[in-house]
């Protein structure tokens, strides 16, 4: 019943979800310190880019997919320890 009062989601909506996800499993199997903060970089970085990406920016939204993508990619290697953050100015991602 509570899915069917949400709105739909579109597919890029439903990929960045997924990433999201992907990103919380792949911090499973690093140790608990390095999970932690990767979850907490990984949180900040969606909630802001929730906030100041322009959700009709598709453009900029596919870049930021396939950047989440490679980083994740490069979470996944045994050799990786950690995630660091990029900060980015807002003026200059809002411009499609």
């Amino acid at each position: 019943m509570g899915a069917s009062s949400r709105p739909k989601l579109s597919g890029l909506q439903k990929q960045v979800l997924a990433l999201y996800r992907e990103f919380l499993r792949a911090a499973r199997a690093k140790s608990t310190e390095d999970r932690k903060q990767i979850e907490l970089i990984v949180s900040e970085q969606f909630r802001r880019n929730l906030t100041q990406v322009d959700r009709k920016n598709f453009l900029y939204i596919e870049h930021l997919l396939r950047r989440g993508k490679h980083q994740l990619d490069q979470l996944k290697n045994p050799a990786t320890i950690g995630l660091s953050s990029l900060n980015v100015k807002v003026s200059d991602v809002k411009h499609s």
